[in-house]
């Protein structure tokens, strides 16, 4: 009746309920996979007062029956319309986040103990949405730099220092204001 082996296709469209996934068709399958792919939009997101996030994030994944075992994988991808938080430069950033869980139709006694999080089914669906959503969202850099040696903005002028000198004078340390004003007096005879 069924290819054991078989992968399930399963496209959703970006929909309120996009990302809810029945696997029951392979739940008391082993061998079966179901495959997906939807999109989320994130860009309603606010992160340090940004919203990065304008363009679709493209969610893909599969889920498996391991000898009576479901497991979820996922990776969400996107460009995020990213700004410096050192300079102010506005770039684009690729972002990959990406997911792992256990499914699981009721808690067992040693249920959780592994390294995987175990995310309960709810009449034989999981709501892959919520799931690539909250990992995006928890993957999410709280610095964003344009490069790991970025200099950032000069603290008087403003001047991007990326693009060289700024020209103000360095101000001097007030724990040596004392010997500079005995340097700047004048030779007595």
């Amino acid at each position: 009746m069924f290819d054991k082996g078989a992968d399930i296709p399963y496209n959703m469209q970006c929909c309120p309920d996009a990302g809810t996934l029945d696997v029951r068709p392979i739940l008391y399958t082993p061998g079966r996979s179901l495959s997906f792919r939807f999109t989320l939009n994130l860009s309603d997101m606010d992160f340090g007062g940004r919203r990065p996030v304008t363009r679709p994030v493209e969610v893909s994944g599969t889920v498996r029956n391991r000898a009576g075992v479901l497991s979820l994988e996922l990776s969400a991808e996107t460009t995020l319309d990213a700004c410096c938080d050192r300079c102010g430069k506005r770039f684009p950033l690729p972002k990959r986040t990406a997911f792992r869980c256990t499914l699981a139709e009721s808690l067992q006694n040693g249920d959780g103990d592994g390294d995987e999080e175990l995310v309960l089914l709810q009449d034989g669906q999981a709501d892959a949405g919520e799931l690539a959503r909250t990992a995006f969202v928890l993957d999410m850099d709280t610095k964003i730099l344009c490069s790991e040696d970025c200099k950032g903005l000069c603290p008087r002028c403003g001047a991007n220092l990326n693009e060289g000198a700024c020209g103000c004078q360095p101000e001097p340390d007030p724990r040596w204001a004392a010997l500079s004003a005995l340097l700047d007096a004048p030779d007595e005879p």
